[in-house]
């Protein structure tokens, strides 16, 4: 073996054994509390996020939210779109299921179960495609957002949803999105503007 995939068993293992001690108390009314953070970061929550705040936007002729919504909806569409061709190739149980089994599976894999579809966390990819979006645009919102996707994230571990390196991809993914989505994103947001500003 490897030096290099030595060195990613060895912190697969120890993400494994961490995440199964904080999960084991994932049933206790405390860390059940924090299970609303968790579902923040889902699909229809961060569309509906994204498509609020450009609506607002419209309404309050404001393209900085206009601009900031547009670019969340697009930054999660495309980090939704990645983390799903990669699920799609990895077969990873989820915390919960492994402490439930006492098996742990993380292999190459096509799997739809969602008890084996842990990598990466969609949450975490989108929580943080959308907040890396929001903040390019609204002033004073990169801290709220930037706290709210840490949340989100920190939930799914003690909850038993997924792994700390689920989390480590999920960002990765988000971050990447948003960025590819504002390279070109860039190039049209004076459109959008021009579009609010005739607005009667």
């Amino acid at each position: 073996m490897t030096t290099a995939k030595q060195a990613v068993k060895t912190v697969v293992a120890a993400d494994e054994r961490a995440t199964h001690k904080a999960a084991r108390h994932r049933d206790t009314p405390l860390v059940k509390a924090t299970g609303f953070l968790a579902e923040l970061g889902d699909q229809p929550q961060m569309i509906a996020t994204s498509v609020g705040t450009a609506v607002v936007g419209l309404a309050l002729k404001r393209p900085d939210l206009v601009r900031g919504g547009v670019r969340m909806l697009a930054a999660h569409v495309v980090a939704t779109a990645v983390k799903t061709a990669v699920k799609r190739s990895v077969d990873r149980a989820r915390p919960e299921k492994a402490i439930d089994d006492g098996k742990t599976v993380f292999e190459p894999g096509e799997s739809r179960d969602h008890d084996l579809t842990s990598f990466p966390s969609g949450h975490t990819a989108g929580a943080v495609a959308v907040a890396i979006a929001v903040s390019r645009d609204v002033d004073g919102a990169a801290v709220p957002a930037a706290l709210l996707a840490t949340g989100i994230a920190a939930a799914q571990p003690v909850n038993g949803k997924h792994y700390l390196t689920d989390l480590v991809a999920g960002a990765a993914v988000g971050w990447i999105a948003e960025a590819l989505v504002s390279a070109v994103f860039d190039r049209v947001a004076p459109r959008v503007e021009d579009v609010v500003d005739a607005r009667p």
